[in-house]
C-alpha cells in the first residue's frame, strides 16, 4: 500500500513539473480604457441620456400635477365635507403612490436600457480581446480595469494597442 501511495505522489510531482515547464504567455488590458475609446460608447451614452431625460420629464410632470392637487386641497380643505375630504386625501395618496411606483419602475427600466445599449459594445470588445489573444498565442489576459490584478510583470504584454487595431480604433 505504501508503494502505491509513493508511486502516486511521484506521478503527481512529475506531472506537476511538466505543467510548470510549459511556456505561458501573459498579457494585460485595461477594459475600461478600451471601452472609453470605442466610438459606439458615445452614441450609446447619448441615447441613454436622452432616455433618462424623457423619464425625468415624466416624473417632473407627475410631481407638478401632485403639487397642484395638494395645493388645491389645502386651500379648500376647510370647505369640504368629510366625505369629499376623505376622497381628495385618498386621491392624493394614490397619486403619490403612483409617482413612487413610476420612479422605481423608471429606475429599473433605465438600468435595463443601459444593459441593452452597452452589452453589445462589451461583447464586441470581449470578442476582439479573445481574437487578439488567440492570434498572438496568449495563455492568459488579465483585465487591469477589473481591479483584480495587484501585480503584473514587465514580461506581461499590454494588448490594448492590438485590440484597438483589431477594432480599427486609432
Amino acid at each position: 500500500m505504501k508503494k502505491i501511495i509513493g508511486i502516486l505522489v511521484l506521478a503527481v510531482l512529475v506531472s506537476g513539473s511538466t505543467v510548470f515547464a510549459q511556456d505561458f504567455k501573459f498579457g494585460h488590458i485595461n477594459s475600461g480604457e478600451l471601452l472609453s475609446v470605442m466610438p459606439e460608447r458615445d452614441s450609446a451614452r447619448l441615447e441613454l441620456q436622452d432616455y433618462s431625460q424623457m423619464l425625468q420629464k415624466e416624473i417632473e410632470t407627475m410631481q407638478v400635477e401632485y403639487q397642484t392637487k395638494v395645493s388645491a386641497y389645502l386651500e379648500k380643505q376647510e370647505s369640504y365635507s368629510d366625505l369629499v375630504r376623505q376622497s381628495k386625501e385618498a386621491e392624493i395618496q394614490e397619486m403619490q403612490q403612483r409617482i413612487q411606483g413610476f420612479q422605481q419602475t423608471a429606475q429599473q427600466d433605465l438600468q435595463q436600457k443601459e444593459g441593452e445599449l452597452f452589452q453589445p459594445i462589451m461583447d464586441k470588445a470581449q470578442a476582439a480581446i479573445e481574437k487578439v489573444a488567440k492570434a498572438n498565442g496568449f495563455t492568459y489576459i488579465f483585465d487591469l480595469g477589473a481591479g483584480g490584478v495587484v501585480y503584473f510583470s514587465e514580461t506581461s504584454i499590454d494588448i490594448l494597442p492590438l485590440v484597438k487595431t483589431e477594432l480599427e480604433i486609432e
